[in-house]
């Protein structure tokens, strides 16, 4: 296909999700006067896209919104039905969250699954987060503050939830890798020290899976939404802790809680909003995981490249982040074993 040719036929995927989006908030809104205008991609979002556009109401009101599809629809993400309702969950709960208009697990609405919903103002790359002068006052509150949201996401009531999942997390971990040809010493020896080593079983709550620096969108107060649930399940709430902390969601900032904060200051601000009393080495024991997690997300990321499937520069420069990951895994081993 021709330069012309992929022009073409990306303005047309446009024009079609444009036509579609006029009867999604034609109803959504009750105002069959609505139209949509600029409509366009943003960057970032390796799996699922996002897209920024108006709706411009009959009356001539302006509502930014954003747009979420899967085009991949992936097995390993919770369908849009669950993420809507996940959403609306914890907005009644107090969490930040944007409203959501609308949502389909149809792809002739849309030509993908997609859930539609307000747009929040507010910066969520983690670089500016941790150097811009613009965050600095917040900073020293946003770890206590994340601990604060934790602890009413894992208060939601899972049953409310359509189609959450739980896992087995060593055992999902072996599946993971299973499915390349790679092997790699560090890996293995970071799950058999998992296994070894899991912490007591916590009863189980909502975990949003992929709460970290970079899904949460930062304002002047601090959190203003928590974004990205396409991975909430059930599980251990020690995981969301330990995930935020990950070396690898720090992004070069000396604080281990996102790169901004510290764990004390994290655990205090989930306790004090009522979450469990936490375990800092069940915390740790989820960090390491969150690591080998990780590691597996950049070999996968790096084959959908290199088959071809889904060729893209953005996977590929993920897929050679492997060996960070292989570094994190034998620091945390080694710290671990130097403390016992």
């Amino acid at each position: 296909m021709t330069a012309a040719e992929q022009d073409a036929s990306a303005q047309g995927s446009i024009a079609a999700i444009e036509l579609g989006l006029r009867d999604v908030l034609r109803e959504a809104l009750a105002d069959a006067g609505v139209d949509v205008r600029g409509l366009r991609q943003l960057t970032g979002g390796a799996s699922r896209q996002t897209w920024f556009v108006e709706a411009v109401g009959s009356d001539g009101a302006i509502r930014p919104l954003i747009l979420r599809r899967d085009p991949l629809a992936e097995t390993t993400s919770a369908g849009f039905a669950t993420e809507a309702a996940v959403l609306r969950a914890a907005r009644d709960a107090g969490v930040p969250e944007p409203e959501v208009l609308a949502h389909s697990e149809d792809p002739a609405v849309l030509g993908a699954p997609f859930v539609l919903m307000e747009w929040v103002q507010g910066e969520t790359l983690a670089r500016r987060i941790l150097r811009d002068d613009a965050f600095a006052a917040v900073r020293p509150r946003l770890a206590a503050q994340c601990g604060e949201i934790l602890a009413r996401i894992h208060a939601i009531d899972p049953s409310g939830v359509p189609g959450l999942r739980s896992f087995e997390p060593v055992g999902q971990l072996r599946e993971l890798f299973d499915g390349y040809e790679e092997r790699s010493p560090a890996f293995e020896l970071g799950m058999r020290w998992l296994d070894a080593n899991r912490p007591a079983v916590a009863a189980p709550t909502l975990v949003h899976g992929d709460f970290r620096n970079g899904n949460l969108m930062i304002g002047p107060d601090g959190v203003c939404a928590v974004l990205d649930w396409e991975l909430v399940h059930v599980g251990d709430p020690m995981q969301d802790l330990g995930y935020l902390c990950a070396r690898v969601w720090r992004f070069g900032g000396d604080g281990p809680v996102g790169g901004f904060g510290a764990y004390e200051d994290l655990f205090r601000g989930y306790e004090a909003a009522g979450g469990r009393p936490v375990d800092p080495e069940a915390v740790l024991w989820w960090e390491l995981w969150s690591a080998l997690n990780w590691g597996s997300g950049c070999l996968h990321m790096a084959h959908r490249h290199l088959s071809g499937k889904m060729r893209s520069v953005e996977m590929a420069a993920i897929g050679r982040r492997v060996w960070e990951q292989e570094y994190d895994v034998m620091l945390m081993i080694e710290h671990r074993l130097r403390s016992l």
